[in-house]
C-alpha cells in the first residue's frame, strides 16, 4: 500500500513584521492623490514647487508640505539652481511602483520610457 506524503511546506520569504514598519510608513505617505501625481511628474523630469503645485491645482505652500513628506521618506531630493529649487526622484523603485499604479488605475495604463 502506497504511503501518503504530506505536501512540503512552502519556504517563507525573508522578513518580519518589524522589518516592514518603515515601508508601511512611507507607503502611507505615498498614498495621497497629490503626492502620487507629484511622483508621476517627477519621474519624467525635475520641477519646482510652483510648477508641481500649479499642475496639481494646489497652493505652493501646500505643495511644499507634500514635497517635504516625500523627501522625509527618501523618495525625492532637491537641488538649488539660482533662486529656484528643483525636485527630482531619488528612489529608483518608484518607477516600477508608479507603473503598477498607472497600469491598474489609469484608463490607458500609461507606460514608462
Amino acid at each position: 500500500m502506497p504511503t501518503k506524503t504530506k505536501p512540503a511546506k512552502p519556504e517563507k520569504p525573508p522578513g518580519t513584521v518589524e522589518d516592514f514598519a518603515q515601508a508601511a510608513e512611507c507607503l502611507k505617505v505615498l498614498a495621497h492623490p497629490v503626492r502620487l501625481r507629484i511622483v508621476q511628474l517627477l519621474l519624467h523630469g525635475r520641477f519646482t514647487v510652483g510648477e508641481l503645485a500649479a499642475d496639481c491645482g494646489i497652493q505652493d505652500n501646500v505643495g511644499s508640505d507634500h514635497l517635504r513628506l516625500l523627501q522625509r521618506c527618501g523618495f525625492l531630493v532637491s537641488e538649488r539652481d539660482g533662486r529656484k529649487v528643483y525636485y527630482q526622484v531619488a528612489e529608483p523603485h518608484l518607477e516600477q511602483l508608479m507603473a503598477c499604479i498607472e497600469g491598474r488605475f489609469l484608463p490607458c495604463g500609461a507606460k514608462y520610457r
